[in-house]
């Protein structure tokens, strides 16, 4: 008994890192990908008499596009690591790990570079906040992932052992619907013949 009551307690541990690390890959690409759709520079230009001075507005994306691509890459790597298992799904929370580091260190540039004009250091900030987040999801995915469940593990088909099961009379081989949903109850697949 205290056998299944260990394992249990390892699943349920397995189940709470993989929703940690899920969570932290998503809300932390979800985070850096807002951060870098907001205004981080405006530039004013001034004109001539009478005209009012020219506002240009750049955002995160138009100072440095590649970090929303990678905020994006790294929600779908956090929805991936669900669908994978073992050491795919390691692999993957290495990448997701160096998809964090390099959305941080664009955070970090934003918040150290001189951009022309009035700079929002929030922004960058959140960004830089959002790749760590991200990347400490693909770690703990990268070291503890392999002994996680996989999804889908519980609808897999038990494998059988010996002889069928009493009751199972093999093949469905009427037209009837009733045969076939209990052929399913038997746990045996109608279409094979």
């Amino acid at each position: 008994m205290s056998v299944e009551v260990e394992r249990d307690a390892r699943a349920g541990a397995g189940r709470r890192e993989l929703t940690y690390a899920v969570l932290l890959s998503l809300a932390g690409a979800g985070l850096a990908l807002w951060a870098a759709t907001r205004t981080w520079s405006v530039e004013l230009t001034v004109r001539p008499s009478p005209l009012p001075p020219e506002r240009v507005a750049r955002t995160g994306t138009a100072l440095l596009p590649w970090l929303s691509a990678l905020a994006v890459v790294g929600l779908a790597g956090g929805g991936a690591v669900l669908a994978t298992r073992g050491r795919v799904r390691q692999f993957l929370g290495g990448l997701l790990a160096l998809l964090g580091l390099a959305v941080a260190i664009g955070g970090g540039y934003g918040l150290a570079a001189g951009f022309e004009g009035a700079v929002s250091r929030q922004w960058p900030a959140l960004c830089l906040v959002g790749g760590l987040l991200a990347g400490a999801g693909g770690l703990l995915t990268a070291l503890r992932g392999r002994a996680w469940p996989a999804m889908g593990a519980r609808y897999e088909r038990p494998a059988r052992s010996g002889a069928a099961p009493s009751g199972a009379a093999g093949p469905v081989t009427g037209r009837r619907t009733t045969e076939a949903w209990d052929a399913l109850d038997r746990g045996e697949d109608p279409t094979v013949n």
